[in-house]
């Protein structure tokens, strides 16, 4: 279900004033109503929360074809998924240590210096990309067994994971060309190129798959084949199409600079270490989970895709916020830049919330889809209605959390995250396993869940991450 706004009085504002012309006014510094605000919101979403669902559904889809192949191929992509998961995070956090710079700098209305930080950001992000990658593929024999995998899936994961290892490096150059184009205020591209990678994703995965009968080789294959294609048409919109970042016909130095690279380190750093001790912390939930049994572990893996379907609109919310709050600073607009966090974070919630009781009712159907095997559909929707009731406070922390990042203000925000995962999580998650078995796991999934949100919502009303907007103001 995507959030749509159908108050009328949207309409003749949608014909005046587009979100393009809204954002210039906050670089002119001009005043905006609450109406316009909210438009601006909701205009910017929309296209991040459809390629958000979109991208769900299509890994839905991806995951029930393996999902039909037997709960063992299941549970090997469910084995390795969250160290993929712990990858991409680092890759992303490289991606906006840069993004936001360009967000400051457009705000500022100095296009000059944001091309500058996106000609480095694109060599640093590639050295990045293929550090990572090389030691995905290096450890992928090892990482099955270390998790805990039996022999009947630790071959079939092994494989998995070192070919959609590989394919980190389309993966990284794919988001940072979208980060950029995101932070200069086009959501449209970057969404509708999103949507085509799922769309791609699904039929070289049929090809793969049961075609040319790779199986679970086959799934990480055809994923890797649609983040190339997708990568290319990325940079293509970023460096040649873009009206404020193209490079073509301003010549300019690729070579780092230390200044851009400390700031971009500064904000990066925290969120790659906020993505691997996070990465780490889903690691050590596998580990809980794998002595279950093999139907736990393809229940619990099916169970996060379905309940993505619940989450993904909040990223496209935070997504939103992240610009108009990076923007929004580089403007040096200090009450402006509030209101679009507190309206960003309302939304959220709210179409969260939505979001969740729709899953609470459907889970049954929606995990029939991915799976045919009785034991993984039970499980599955018992875990799937627990974690229902924590959606709206899970809007919370998403969406605060895009609100930080468009600030630069990563350090605190990583370290709540990874006390709460750490702390109430995995402790609680380990006490209720052997008890409860997987009903315990996710459990305690809601209850840190609950407990993110409330801390994330006490600092964005009382924290001190608007500092940043008061420093830009008397600058």
């Amino acid at each position: 279900m995507v959030f749509r706004p159908i108050c009328t009085t949207f309409v003749p504002m949608m014909k005046v004033k587009n979100s393009e012309l809204l954002l210039s006014y906050i670089r002119e510094g001009r005043t905006m109503t609450q109406r316009e605000k909210l438009w601006l919101i909701v205009s910017l979403s929309i296209p991040s929360i459809l390629a958000q669902i979109s991208a769900t559904v299509m890994f839905f889809i991806d995951a029930s074809m393996v999902g039909h192949l037997g709960a063992k191929a299941s549970a090997a992509i469910g084995l390795v998924e969250s160290t993929g998961w712990l990858m991409g995070g680092l890759a992303s956090a490289a991606n906006m240590g840069f993004s936001v710079q360009v967000a400051h700098f457009i705000g500022a209305n100095d296009f000059e210096a944001a091309r500058r930080v996106l000609r480095q950001s694109l060599v640093c992000c590639m050295i990045w990309a293929l550090i990572i990658s090389l030691t995905s593929v290096i450890i992928a024999p090892f990482l099955p067994y270390w998790l805990g995998g039996t022999e009947e899936i630790t071959h079939d994961a092994s494989v998995y994971f070192a070919i959609f290892g590989f394919a980190g490096i389309f993966f990284q150059m794919e988001g940072l060309a979208g980060s950029m184009l995101k932070c200069s205020g086009n959501m449209k591209i970057p969404s509708m190129l999103n949507i085509g990678m799922c769309v791609m994703d699904v039929c070289f995965n049929y090809l793969f798959i049961y075609v040319m009968g790779l199986g679970v080789m086959g799934a990480a294959i055809g994923t890797g084949v649609a983040m190339l294609i997708t990568a290319a048409l990325m940079l293509y919109f970023l460096l040649v199409k873009s009206k404020m970042l193209s490079l073509i016909g301003r010549p300019g130095s690729f070579r780092p600079k230390e200044e851009t690279i400390r700031t971009a380190v500064k904000i990066g750093a925290p969120m790659g270490l906020q993505h691997m001790l996070m990465g780490g912390a889903y690691v050590v939930s596998t580990l809980i989970v794998a002595p279950l049994g093999t139907i736990a572990i393809a229940a619990h893996s099916l169970a996060i895709t379905v309940e993505s379907l619940c989450y993904m609109p909040g990223y496209g919310i935070a997504e939103a916020a992240t610009t108009l709050v990076g923007q929004g600073i580089g403007a040096g607009q200090k009450l402006l830049t509030r209101s679009f966090a507190r309206m960003s974070v309302g939304l959220g919630i709210a179409v969260m919330t939505f979001m969740g009781v729709l899953m609470w009712i459907f889970a049954p159907e929606l995990m029939s889809i991915m799976s045919p095997v009785e034991e993984v559909i039970a499980q599955g929707t018992q875990v799937l209605r627990i974690e229902a009731w924590a959606e709206p406070m899970f809007a919370a922390a998403i969406v605060a959390n895009g609100v930080f990042i468009g600030a630069g203000d990563t350090m605190v925000p990583a370290a709540m995250s990874l006390c709460s995962m750490w702390f109430v999580r995995l402790t609680l998650a380990a006490s209720l396993a052997p008890r409860f078995g997987l009903k315990g796991v996710w459990s305690a999934m809601a209850i840190e869940l609950f407990f993110r949100g409330s801390i994330f919502l006490t600092r964005l009303f009382k924290g001190s991450w608007s500092e940043k907007l008061k420093m830009k103001s008397e600058e």
